[in-house]
């Protein structure tokens, strides 16, 4: 039976992105605004990632951004996408999220990477050599923070308070097969981010629900797809604005990032035939236009995939414009 859009709950991926101009105290101040209006649209959750020494991304201290915007919202789940384990003592994230789900009870997720979420030299500053073993061992690490926010670690000699006993939902993040084999085994809901690592999706997807085990978590596979949107009212304002983001990725791909850029006329004075086909690849689940562009495009997404919910990140320069483009989004998912 066909799922339809209006069928499946949608939800934020915000990067914290600084914009050209502007600094991270202005880029946390969009965002709960961005929380508040998106809580009201209907949107399921609202996610931060950790990333580090990035210009342009300013959730490096991702505990702390989830409870401001969590702070300033009501009913709306806030949550990482993700926290980077092996850059952390599973203890330590324990005892973080065990606070934020104290004071938000009932609305705090914590998704989980296996990745640095940065370049190795940063990665070496934040853990040391402990980064590798971690890495090396991130199935281990997530079952010890599991234990650490379990009621049965009451007797343990390390306890995590708060944290201890509460339900705070853990998913496994992922852009590779290897993520989609730990969530199955374990049984946790899965996280994909196609809207930069689209590549190994479909057979990711694939093999986390031939290999789903049930379990006291989740009793059937649930998949949670990531994706580029950029809405406008019409096609051609959308096209345009886009262009931030297809800047943004320039700068990945030369290596040369910069804060969020300003839309351009014609991406060809910009970067060249190779860039943009670089770039396109990662792109792959972008999705562009006005409403009933988005509608079409989106329901052939989910008709393809049979993902359960859809998460949308939108790099869009102007605030006001950003704000447009998830209310249009959401008239899209409300049909």
């Amino acid at each position: 039976m066909k799922t339809l859009l209006k069928n499946i709950p949608y939800s934020v991926l915000d990067l914290a992105t600084v914009i050209e101009g502007k600094t991270p105290a202005d880029t946390f101040k969009n965002s709960l605004d961005l929380a508040q209006h998106v809580e009201a649209w209907g949107y399921n959750r609202y996610w931060l990632a950790e990333h580090h020494n990035m210009i342009s991304v300013a959730s490096s201290a991702t505990a702390v951004v989830i409870g401001h915007i969590a702070g300033g919202t009501k009913t709306i789940r806030v949550g990482s996408g993700g926290i980077m384990l092996p850059n952390h003592s599973p203890l330590i994230i324990a005892e973080q999220f065990g606070t934020l789900a104290s004071l938000y009870p009932g609305r705090i997720d914590l998704g989980l990477g296996r990745a640095p979420g940065t370049d190795q030299v940063t990665a070496a500053a934040i853990r040391g050599d402990l980064r590798f073993q971690a890495a090396q061992d991130f199935p281990r690490e997530v079952i010890k923070l599991q234990t650490y926010l379990s009621a049965e670690n009451s007797r343990a000699q390390v306890r995590a308070i708060p944290g201890e006993g509460l339900d705070i939902p853990i998913w496994i993040l992922g852009s590779s097969t290897d993520s989609a084999r730990l969530a199955a085994a374990m049984g946790l809901p899965y996280a994909f981010a196609s809207h930069f690592a689209p590549a190994q999706f479909m057979t990711a997807i694939n093999i986390y629900r031939q290999n789903f085990k049930p379990s006291v978590h989740l009793s059937k596979p649930y998949v949670l797809s990531c994706v580029n949107v950029v809405a406008a009212d019409t096609d051609a304002e959308a096209n345009r604005l886009v262009t931030s983001l297809y800047q943004l990725f320039l700068g990945i791909v030369t290596g040369k990032r910069k804060l969020l850029q300003p839309p351009v006329d014609d991406m060809n004075e910009v970067w060249d035939v190779y860039e943009e086909e670089q770039a396109n690849q990662m792109l792959a689940c972008t999705f562009v236009g006005s409403k009933e562009t988005l509608k079409t495009d989106l329901q052939l997404f989910l008709d393809q995939t049979g993902v359960d919910e859809l998460m949308v990140t939108s790099h869009i320069f102007d605030h006001q414009a950003r704000l447009r483009s998830y209310q249009l989004l959401a008239e899209v998912f409300k049909g």
